[in-house]
């Protein structure tokens, strides 16, 4: 499991309007049970309206999503869905957006 790979969400209740999770742990926390993820939304769950270094938005498997960022979270390995893709490529913009939570710039 590399950092940045995307995740289907699992979960039935909030799938919908969160169909992906993003992994933004490092690597060299590979060994842990849990990673820290942050939550990839469709746009009209934010009004359509996202903050431009807060919420990147994305395109995965066909679907624009935008990056739910003060949601991240800590979830459970075996609680992330199938691997769909990775977002290495927009490392720049994921990390950005994880500096702007931690430390407001």
């Amino acid at each position: 499991m590399a950092q940045f790979d995307v995740h289907r969400n699992p979960n039935s209740a909030t799938a919908k309007r969160i169909p992906f999770l993003v992994n933004v742990q490092s690597d060299l926390l590979d060994g842990l049970a849990t990673r820290v993820v942050v939550p990839l939304a469709r746009p009209d769950v934010i009004g359509n309206k996202p903050a431009h270094y807060l919420n990147p938005m994305f395109e995965v498997s066909g679907k624009t999503v935008v990056m739910l960022t003060p949601e991240m979270a800590g979830v459970p390995v075996k609680h992330l869905g199938q691997l769909v893709g990775n977002l290495m490529d927009r490392r720049v913009d994921i990390v950005r957006a994880l500096d702007v939570v931690l430390s407001g710039v």
